[in-house]
C-alpha cells in the first residue's frame, strides 16, 4: 500500500516557518499540528488559525490532525473548563479543514465509569462536525494498555483508536498482543519505536515490531512522532564521546525529524 506520510512537524521548529521548511524538505505533505509559534493548538485564536491554513495552502500542504492535548488532565481537575477549550478547539480543527482530532482518557483513576462520562462529553461535542475524535494509548492515562484502550472502544465505538507502538513499550505492552485486541478500532498510527527500556529510537531500531504492525496496518496515513534524542553540541565530541550518549542521538531537532521520517521511508519503502 501507499502510505501518506504526516508529522508533528513542531518536533523539528517551534515557529510555523520552520515546520513548513522541515516538512518540505523531507516531503511530508501532512501536518499533525500540537504547536505553533510557541502556543499550543488548544490555545490559538480563529484569527491565527486562518492565519496557519493561508499559509499551508500556499505551501500545499495539509492538516490530517490536531494532535490536542485534551483528557490529558487528572480526573478531579476542573472538566468544566476543559469541556469549553475543546469545543473551541473544535471550531480550530474546522477553520484548519482537518478531520482527526487526538485526545487522551485522563489521569488519576483506575475506574472506567468517570473516564467514559467525559469522554462522551467529547463525543457530544463533536457530533455533526464531521471531525473524527481518535484516543491515543498514552503513559499513565486510564487507557494506557490495551485491555483499558479495548474497554473504551467496545463501550464508545465513535471513538476511534490511534495506535503508539512505543507508548505500549514504555507501559510494558508487547505490541503485537495490543494490535490484535485494539486493530478493528484502529483510525491510524503514531509511528514511534522505542528499546525494551523505553528509550525512543528510530522506527524499526526498537521492540516495537512496526514492520509486521505497517503489514497489517489497514490505513493509509502514518504520522511520523520523533521523540528522538537531541545531543546539542553532538558535532563536536570525538568517537569515543559520542558512544558514551546512545547510539541514536541527533545535533539538532531538525536532524532528528529528518532521521525519523528517512526511517519510516526504509520501513515503507519510499
Amino acid at each position: 500500500m501507499k502510505f501518506r506520510i504526516a508529522a508533528f512537524a513542531d518536533e523539528a521548529a517551534s515557529d510555523l516557518s520552520g515546520q513548513i521548511a522541515a516538512m518540505k524538505e523531507n516531503g511530508v505533505g501532512l501536518l499533525e499540528i500540537r504547536g505553533v509559534d510557541n502556543e499550543n493548538i488548544a490555545d490559538i485564536t480563529k484569527q491565527k488559525a486562518k492565519e496557519i491554513r493561508r499559509r499551508l495552502d500556499d505551501e500545499g500542504l495539509g492538516v490530517w490532525s490536531i494532535g490536542s492535548p485534551f483528557g490529558k488532565i487528572d480526573i478531579g481537575d476542573d472538566f468544566r473548563s476543559h469541556l469549553d477549550s475543546f469545543k473551541r478547539c473544535l471550531e480550530t480543527a474546522s477553520i484548519l479543514r482537518c478531520r482527526h482530532f487526538r485526545l487522551f482518557s485522563f489521569y488519576g483513576t483506575t475506574c472506567i465509569e468517570p473516564v467514559l462520562e467525559r469522554l462522551s462529553c467529547f463525543i457530544e461535542a463533536a457530533k455533526g462536525s464531521g471531525i473524527i475524535l481518535c484516543h491515543e494509548n498514552e503513559k499513565g492515562i486510564y487507557g494506557d494498555k490495551a485491555d483499558k484502550c479495548l474497554e473504551i472502544h467496545k463501550a464508545l465505538p465513535q471513538l476511534k483508536a490511534i495506535f503508539d507502538p512505543a507508548n505500549f513499550i514504555q507501559c510494558g505492552q508487547e505490541t503485537r498482543a495490543a494490535w490484535e485486541m485494539l486493530s478493528p478500532y484502529v483510525e491510524y498510527m503514531h509511528i514511534k519505536d522505542a528499546l525494551a527500556d523505553g528509550s525512543v529510537v528510530p522506527a524499526g531500531k526498537g521492540a516495537g515490531e512496526l514492520g509486521y504492525l505497517l503489514g497489517e496496518y489497514k490505513g493509509d496515513v502514518l504520522t511520523v512522532e520523533p521523540h528522538l534524542s537531541v545531543f546539542k553540541g553532538l558535532e563536536e565530541l570525538e568517537a569515543g564521546q559520542r558512544s558514551q550518549i546512545g547510539k541514536y542521538a541527533y545535533p539538532d531537532s531538525q536532524s532528528a525529524f529528518s532521521a525519523a521520517v528517512a526511517a519510516l521511508r526504509d520501513l515503507i519503502g519510499g
